[in-house]
């Protein structure tokens, strides 16, 4: 098996990035291949990806550590991933997220296709920055539009017909 650790700082409290988190039907927005996500029974995810250009579905298994802020993951058929996401307060409106996943590369090769070996790795890390980067936006954007002030209501103003005039 192999690991892989990253992290990325948000400009968001640990809470809006833990709710983003568990929004699984926008997997899809910030995870690279996923086409659908859909959360079904209590701690399951249907996934629709996207391999070497065909769909395949797999299922995955979600637990939460709430309290320690920390959501593990693995995949329940194919190409067998694990991994958690740890999110840590910097301060009350900044949050580092890190990930670790575990992979082995052989098994994904044989279903991704691509390189091999330290290329191999340098793809799947690119990867998970990338998504990482998507999630940092995803959240940040949305803590901005929650924090706007909402746009002042103004009504057209009205024509009086005042004795038929």
């Amino acid at each position: 098996m192999s690991t892989l650790e990253e992290q990325i700082d948000i400009d968001a409290p640990v809470l809006a990035a833990w709710e983003q988190l568990h929004r699984v039907h926008d997997y899809p927005r910030f995870v690279d291949g996923v086409r659908s996500a859909q959360p079904h029974g209590r701690n399951l995810a249907h996934l629709e990806v996207d391999v070497a250009g065909a769909g395949r579905d797999v299922e995955t298994e979600i637990t939460d550590r709430g309290r320690g802020r920390v959501m593990a993951w693995r995949t329940l058929d194919g190409v067998p991933l694990r991994g958690a996401f740890a999110l840590r307060p910097l301060d009350r409106a900044h949050t580092r997220v890190q990930i670790r996943i575990e992979y082995d590369p052989e098994e994904m090769h044989e279903v991704f296709g691509g390189p091999r070996g330290f290329a191999l790795a340098g793809a799947i890390e690119r990867a998970v920055r990338t998504d990482l980067a998507l999630f940092r936006d995803l959240v940040e954007t949305r803590v901005a539009a929650a924090a706007e002030p909402p746009a002042p209501v103004v009504e057209p103003p009205r024509i009086v017909d005042v004795n038929g005039i």
